[in-house]
C-alpha cells in the first residue's frame, strides 16, 4: 500500500513542553507516533528542533515527497536520512525524522495484520533469533522511584534511582509489585519526615548530603537496585562535583565499589562523563563482573560508539532512546550490533515523555533485558507498563 497523507501537529509532554506528533495513513489504516524530548543529553546525539520547526518541516517539506510512497519503513528511513543529508539530522530535525520512522513502521505493522511487537521481532533483532529460540522474552522492569540530578535540581546527587524487578519471563507481576513498592516507599519517606517532591520522571525527590541514605531507604523495600549516575552533569573542569566536594574519576570509582559492595546495586549507567572513557575502563575492570556499567551518554544510541565501547571494554550493557540517534532503522542497528557482541540492552524513555507507547513494543520485540520507562505516577510513563501488559496478553494468544 501506498502513504496517502501524513501531517504533523502540535501537543506538549510531561513536562509542558511542546513536542510533536505524526499521524500517517494508507487507505482505511492510520498510526500515530510522538517524540519525546531527554533533558541530560549527550553531546552526540542527533539534533531535536524546535517542535514548530520540526512540524513545518514534516508538513511541508517531507509530506508531499512522502504521498505515493510504498509504505516500508525501511526504504522511508533510507528517504528521509537522505533528505536530510546530514550525519547530526540537524536539517530537518531528528525529532521530525523519528515521528515519521516510527508512525511509518506502526503503519506497516497494521497493514501486515500483527501486533506492532510482532512485527519488530519479525525484522531480524530480537535476542532469541540467533539462539533459535522463538519464545517471548518481556524487560525487566527498571523503574525509576527517587529522582535527582538535573531531573530533581540535584536534591539527591545522581539522576535516578531505580528498583529492578522481573525475571524475564513475565511483566504483569512485576508491575504489579512496582505499584506496591512506590506506594511503601512513598509511606516511608513520609515517615522519615522527608520534604518530598517530584522529579522529571515522576519519581520521588527528597533533600539529601549523605550518599548512601537514598540506598538505605531503597534496600530495605527491595533487593535489586539500579543506579543512573549521568555522570557528566556533575562533570566540570575534569573533576566530578558531589556536595560541594571534587572528585577526580579514580576516588569516583571507589564511591562507586563501596556503594556496590554494601547495597545490592546491579546496575550503573553513565557513571563518568561521557568523554571520561579510561574511567568507564576502570569502573568495568573492578565492577563489570558483578554489576552492569551501562552507557548512554557514552553511546547515544549510536552504531560508532557503541562499536568503541564494545572494542575497549568500556560497557557490558546499552542503553537504547530511539531520538537519541532519529530513525527505527539506525535504532535497530545498534540493538542488532549490541546483541551480536553478548552486551545487554535497556530500552528507555526520556525525561519529557509523551503518551505513546512505542518503547514498550520495541523492547519485547528485540527481546531487551530491560526497560526504563519512569515512576508510575504520570500517565505518560503508564501507558508503557499498560502496553507491557496488554502485549503479556496478546503473546499468551499468538
Amino acid at each position: 500500500m501506498e502513504v496517502t497523507s501524513c501531517h504533523a501537529y502540535k501537543i506538549n509532554d510531561s513536562r509542558g513542553d511542546e513536542t510533536l506528533e505524526v499521524e500517517m495513513f494508507a487507505g482505511e489504516f492510520s498510526a500515530k507516533a510522538s517524540v519525546p524530548s531527554g533533558k541530560s543529553t549527550g553531546s552526540r546525539e542527533a539534533v531535536a528542533l524546535s517542535a514548530d520547526e520540526a512540524i513545518k518541516n514534516v508538513n511541508e517539506v517531507v509530506a508531499p515527497q512522502l504521498v505515493g510512497r510504498e509504505v516500508n519503513f525501511s526504504e522511508i528511513d533510507k528517504f528521509l536520512l537522505e533528505l536530510d543529508g546530514t550525519e547530526n539530522k540537524s536539517e530537518l530535525g531528528a525529532n521530525a525524522i523519528l515521528g515519521l520512522s516510527i508512525a511509518v513502521l506502526k503503519l506497516e505493522a497494521k497493514i501486515e495484520g500483527q501486533p506492532l511487537w510482532q512485527y519488530i521481532q519479525s525484522l531480524g533483532c530480537s535476542t532469541s533469533k540467533d539462539s533459535g529460540d522463538n519464545s517471548i522474552r518481556f524487560p525487566r522492569l527498571f523503574a525509576n522511584v527517587l529522582n535527582g540530578g538535573t531531573h530533581a535540581d540535584f536534591r539527591l546527587p545522581f539522576q535516578e534511582y531505580m528498583f529492578v524487578l522481573g525475571n524475564g519471563l513475565n511483566v504483569a507481576g512485576p508491575v504489579e509489585q512496582l505499584k506496591v513498592l512506590f506506594e511503601q516507599l512513598g509511606k516511608k519517606l513520609k515517615k522519615n519526615g522527608k520534604e518530598i517532591k517530584m522529579g522529571d520522571e515522576g519519581g520521588f525527590s527528597f533533600k539529601s548530603d549523605n550518599i548512601e541514605e537514598p540506598f538505605d531507604i531503597l534496600s530495605e523495600l527491595h533487593n535489586k537496585l539500579a543506579l543512573d549516575v549521568a555522570g557528566g552533569e556533575f562533570f566540570e573542569n575534569g573533576k566530578y562535583r558531589i556536595f560541594d566536594k571534587e572528585y577526580s574519576s579514580g576516588e569516583l570509582l571507589e564511591i562507586y565499589e563501596n556503594l556496590v559492595k554494601k547495597f545490592p546495586i546491579v546496575s550503573i549507567e553513565d557513571p563518568f562523563s561521557e568523554n571520561d572513557f579510561n574511567g568507564f575502563k576502570q569502573v568495568m575492570e573492578k565492577t563489570g563482573e558483578i554489576v552492569l556499567i551501562v552507557g548512554d551518554d557514552l553511546t547515544t544510541t549510536n552504531v560508532k560508539m557503541i562499536e568503541k565501547t564494545i572494542e575497549e571494554k568500556m560497557i557490558n550493557a546499552v542503553l537504547i532512546k530511539p531520538n537519541q540517534i532519529g530513525t527505527v532503522t539506525e535504532t535497530l542497528e545498534a540493538i542488532q550490533m549490541t546483541h551480536k557482541a553478548g552486551l545487554k540492552t535497556i530500552i528507555s524513555h526520556r525525561s519529557g515523555e509523551t503518551e505513546d507507547s512505542f518503547i514498550a513494543d520495541l523492547a519485547v520485540g528485540v527481546g531487551a533485558y530491560g526497560i526504563k520507562a519512569g515512576a508510575i505516577s504520570q500517565l505518560e510513563r503508564m501507558t508503557k507498563y499498560d502496553r507491557l501488559i496488554e502485549i503479556e496478553k496478546e503473546v499468551g494468544k499468538c
